[in-house]
């Protein structure tokens, strides 16, 4: 069975990213540079408008050619730093590159960008400014029985009364009947005791390769 390379982009390379690797060719090396320290300013949401023009003014580079190296390698760098660090290793982010056929030159310096000393920087960079979803600040719960109620599978039935506030501000209270609380339960200590029998495999190993 023939086994297929997964890149650290997903199943399907971005056609930005194609299309930025066919016009890096013939690329001067200085030319290269500069534009990636724009990207770089980009993608920390700083000014960069000025050294576009500059990189236009001062170079041969179509704007349209260089439009298509930007774009694909804005896409390329934020596809990498959505990744952990920890789950990708710089060796296999070098080779999907290659398989681009993008040259060492330019690889290396990438790989410096994601890697190097200032990853920390923009993470905590995209961690403070990229889309979050509000976070769950306070819980209150009750359980309540309903006496008076149209429908009498739902008397003297007892039911839980929750209330969460959220980091936004936002208030939701729902109610959950008993039943289906005690699935809710059942379900996530399923996926506990699953997520445990999981990290139990990986340390097994890890500790037969060593």
């Amino acid at each position: 069975m023939s086994e297929h390379k997964v890149g650290f982009w997903g199943g399907r390379i971005p056609r930005e990213v194609v299309s930025m690797a066919k016009h890096l060719k013939d690329l001067d090396k200085q030319l290269f540079r500069q534009i990636l320290k724009v990207v770089v300013n980009a993608l920390e949401e700083k000014e960069c408008s000025v050294s576009m023009t500059d990189i236009i003014e001062n170079n041969s580079l179509s704007e349209e050619k260089l439009g298509y190296i930007v774009s694909g390698m804005y896409e390329l760098l934020k596809e990498a730093f959505r990744q952990p660090s920890t789950s990708m290793k710089q060796e296999s982010f070098e080779e999907d590159l290659r398989e681009l056929r993008i040259s060492d030159e330019f690889i290396a310096d990438l790989s410096h960008v994601v890697f190097g000393n200032g990853r920390p920087a923009l993470n905590a960079y995209a961690m403070q400014h990229g889309p979050r979803l509000p976070k769950l600040e306070k819980l209150r719960w009750r359980v309540d029985v309903a006496i008076s109620t149209s429908s009498l599978s739902r008397a003297l039935q007892p039911s839980i009364l929750m209330q969460l506030k959220l980091s936004d501000g936002n208030l939701h209270q729902f109610e959950v009947p008993m039943s289906k609380f005690q699935e809710l339960r059942y379900n996530v200590t399923l996926i506990l005791k699953e997520m445990n029998d999981l990290e139990k495999r990986s340390v097994l190993k890890i500790q037969d390769v060593n």
